[in-house]
Order: structure tokens, then sequence, then C-alpha cells
């Protein structure tokens, strides 16, 4: 894992204290694993994350950051999976998980080819809120849990390498 390039990029708890405009999180601060880099507290930021990003809605950030804190996951990470959904992704990935829905509610998929403006989904909301939602519910479930065995899995994998080569170098330091 890049763990030390990765803390060098992410802000620090102090940093976040000195923000004037952040100044109001800094009581709640004080947790480790909001800040570290460790299996679990990445995994989780990972299913957190990318579990938001799938939600549409506003602020997913601080959805993120609050189910971050809740339960002491890692928070930049948490925070910035979100925007694996921003403006140029949230069509063809909400127009996905609302079809999604509308199949699994067995309900004809609208077409959105006519007019994709924020007034035209405001004035459809009342018609594809419940597809939507389920569908963007069920695929950030399953991305989500997928993303966080396979960080588990990727995490131990690169201690077993790195626990490995420590123990080549060691029994080739012997033989000399």
């Amino acid at each position: 894992m890049p763990k030390k390039k990765l803390q060098k990029l992410f802000p620090t708890p102090e940093q976040v204290r000195q923000n004037k405009s952040l100044s109001f999180l800094a009581p709640l601060m004080g947790k480790a694993n909001l800040w570290h880099l460790n299996r679990r507290s990445v995994a989780q930021a990972f299913f957190i994350g990318i579990f938001c990003a799938f939600i549409p809605m506003p602020f997913q950030m601080a959805l993120a950051a609050l189910l971050a804190f809740y339960f002491n996951s890692n928070l930049p990470i948490s925070v910035g999976l979100v925007w694996i959904s921003n403006p140029i992704t949230m069509p063809p990935i909400f127009y996905a998980t609302y079809s999604l829905g509308a199949y699994i509610l067995d309900i004809p998929a609208r077409d959105f080819t006519s007019e994709m403006s924020m007034e035209y989904l405001v004035a459809q909301l009342n018609e594809i809120w419940l597809p939507l939602y389920l569908g963007s519910i069920i695929t950030g479930l399953v991305l989500a849990s997928l993303s966080y065995i396979g960080m588990r899995i990727l995490w131990r994998m690169h201690v077993v390498s790195h626990w490995n080569k420590r123990q080549e170098s060691r029994k080739k330091n012997n033989e000399k």
C-alpha cells in the first residue's frame, strides 16, 4: 500500500482544526481511525464512500463524513470516494440504478432521452423516486460490499507479500 504517500495527501486533524470554515468540526476530530490508514478503517471507508456515491441526494460528502465518524472509519477516503458520482458520471450511474429499480419493481423504465435537465427530473421525481432509490441502494450495497471485501483482500495480500520478502531477506542475511 502507498500508505506514506496517501498520508501526505490527506489533511491532518490539526489542519482541519485550523481551517476557519471547518473549525466547528474540531471536537469531532479526536477519533484515531478517522485519520489512520489501517486495514479496518480503509476497508470501511471504501464501503461508506462507495455506498454514499450511489445514493442520489445532495450533500453526499456530509453523509459520508457522518457515517465515517459514526463507524470510526478513515474520513478522507470516505469523503473522497463519494466523487465517483460527479456531474459527469451522475446521469449514467443514476439512469442505470433507476433501470435496475424499475426492473426489480416490474415497472417499465422511462426513457430520459427527451430532456435530461434538473427541472425535468424534479418534475418527474414523483414517478421515478421509488425505482431510483431502490436501484441505488441495491447497487450501492453490492458495490460497497465488493469494495470492502476487495480492500481487505488486497491489504492482506500486500502484508503477506511484504512479510514473505522480509523472511527471504532474513534467510539471505543468515546464510552469509
